[in-house]
């Protein structure tokens, strides 16, 4: 068993020949920190399991009929894709496979010392992944606690950020006629769109603006708030859960149960959600 502070690698394995996946399986099986969440025949399998599973590490075959590895890979988001190990039985792949972002490559029939250094290299790389998006997710926070934008260390000491103050919560106004209502835009969920009219969902109440989305996106904390849709805005705090859809497209719910949807056309935005 794993020990308690040891990462559990959630593994897929993908090869078009059965006795090949069983065999991998079997060497695997006793490994302290790998758990297999699946096992894919083919390319297009493959596809669908990474996106549904989530692995850490996927053990993938380069030579399957219609969808390749390499074309695996070629369709996977580089921001998400999990670790590739490629399976081969030529070492003329070599080269190409690291061209695709592989991690590595083992040849096939497959050598238990080689499986051990490649699985060791596998542990050291997820290490190195852990700690750079620790770094990106504490320079997200001081950029959204100063509000400066941050991009790195070095700039964090030059504009001496630790020395600023918190700014305070942006606010909206919401004319009604002779009236006006100032919302923080911390406490907006959503936003809808429904013709020329904005239906603002905050804090369980709803306000009505008489105005274009892409006049209201001029006025909005790009920092809280986002287009998902062509249609729909969301506060990026707020979202609870991600789930795949077709098309590259994905349900997001957020704290409230509300559920929405994020178009292919804004899938560059799933980075504000990591």
């Amino acid at each position: 068993m794993a020990s308690g502070n040891q990462h559990i690698l959630k593994t897929l394995i993908v090869d078009d020949e059965s006795l090949a996946r069983r065999g991998l399986i079997h060497r695997l099986k006793n490994i302290a920190d790998i758990e297999i969440v699946g096992e894919a025949q083919n390319g297009r399998e493959a596809l669908k399991l990474i996106g549904e599973r989530r692995p850490d590490l996927v053990f993938l075959d380069i030579q399957m009929p219609g969808i390749s590895g390499f074309q695996v890979v070629k369709q996977l988001d580089i921001e998400t894709m999990p670790i590739i190990l490629f399976l081969t039985a030529y070492d003329e792949y070599a080269v190409q496979a690291f061209e695709v972002n592989a991690l590595d490559y083992i040849l096939k029939p497959i050598d238990e010392e080689r499986l051990n250094q490649v699985l060791d290299k596998v542990r050291a790389n997820l290490s190195q992944k852990r700690a750079l998006k620790q770094k990106r997710q504490l320079l997200e926070l001081v950029s959204q606690i100063s509000g400066e934008t941050i991009t790195s260390f070095s700039e964090l000491e030059e504009k001496k950020v630790a020395g600023l103050a918190h700014k305070e919560p942006s606010r909206l106004a919401i004319r009604d006629g002779g009236r006006t209502t100032w919302v923080n835009q911390d406490d907006i969920e959503w936003i809808d769109a429904a013709g020329d009219y904005m239906c603002v969902q905050a804090q369980g109440t709803t306000y009505i603006m008489r105005k274009t989305m892409k006049e209201l996106e001029k006025e909005l904390d790009g920092g809280i708030l986002q287009r998902i849709h062509r249609s729909t805005i969301i506060n990026v705090r707020l979202v609870r859960e991600m789930e795949s859809h077709i098309n590259g497209e994905y349900f997001l719910t957020l704290e409230s149960g509300h559920r929405v949807k994020l178009s292919r056309t804004y899938k560059d935005k799933l980075k504000l959600f990591k």
